[in-house]
């Protein structure tokens, strides 16, 4: 995963009216529709610069969200981007859920800055993105991998032994480095992260970014997994770690990316007719 395609920067100064698509159903490959979609994404590049920083500026807001509300950060969307934008503190709100806004989005923003560089994709990024995601909120853990047994609460999922992170650690980057970058590699590397579950906490942050830092090197769109997902996204964690089927967490992921592509390209395509 060495060589970025950058895909979401430069001009369009063309006015492009919409196409209609088949919406995805049930029984469908949700690759085969990703492609597809992504192909109507690459019909559109050069993206317009307003539009695209718009919707970049959005959907930062939206994947710091919802990633810190699914682990259970209690600021709303509303407040997530107050406290992002202008610093404020929301009564009543723990300060710890303020610094982890602040340190996600921070971390949002290195993760696509690195997606466009050339830089390989290895176990020093996943450490540093889990440095970022708790520099102020947890730093005693920054980027150290644990050195006790990790548990999820009501789970019977057993993580490895403390001891044996480093190596597992080292060849999850190995595999990491060999990898291209499309939709089933980010899915898996976000399932493989999670398994290993290296860190004391933000393992799941950590592993939705290195997914979504896979996603825009591969020319894709970054998934928001949303509190309305949060159940079906554990379940699916979780059985995939008890029994080896992967099938309905990539599903699920899948889905997430196709109605991203869909919001990617309504908005642009929006944004094009104003111009």
């Amino acid at each position: 995963m060495v060589n970025p395609s950058n895909h979401e920067a430069g001009t369009r100064p063309a006015r492009l009216a919409p196409v209609p698509r088949p919406a995805y159903r049930p029984g469908m490959d949700p690759f085969a529709t990703i492609e597809a979609r992504r192909a109507e994404l690459d019909a559109l590049r050069p993206l317009a610069t307003e539009a695209l920083r718009h919707l970049q500026r959005v959907w930062d807001i939206e994947l710091t969200y919802t990633s810190n509300a699914i682990e259970g950060n209690t600021l709303t969307l509303r407040e997530t981007a107050e406290v992002i934008a202008h610093g404020i503190t929301v009564g009543g709100k723990p300060l710890k859920h303020h610094l982890e806004a602040v340190d996600h989005h921070e971390a949002v923003q290195w993760m696509r800055a690195l997606a466009g560089q050339p830089t390989p994709v290895g176990e020093a990024t996943v450490c540093e993105l889990h440095r970022r995601i708790v520099l102020r909120s947890e730093p005693t853990i920054a980027g150290v991998y644990s050195n006790h047994r990790r548990r999820i609460a009501g789970s019977s999922v057993v993580f490895p032994n403390p001891a044996k992170l480093p190596a597992l650690m080292a060849e999850f980057g190995d595999w990491l480095q060999a990898q291209p970058a499309t939709p089933a590699v980010a899915f898996d590397a976000h399932f493989r992260l999670t398994a290993i579950h290296p860190f004391s906490d933000g393992n799941g942050r950590t592993a939705r970014l290195l997914m979504n830092l896979i996603l825009l090197r591969g020319g894709y769109v970054p998934v928001a997994v949303r509190p309305v997902d949060r159940a079906d996204y554990l379940s699916a964690l979780e059985h995939g770690s008890l029994t080896g089927d992967l099938a309905p967490f990539t599903t699920l992921l899948a889905r997430r990316l196709l109605a991203t592509l869909d919001e990617y390209l309504e908005a642009l395509r929006e944004g094009s007719e104003d111009r």
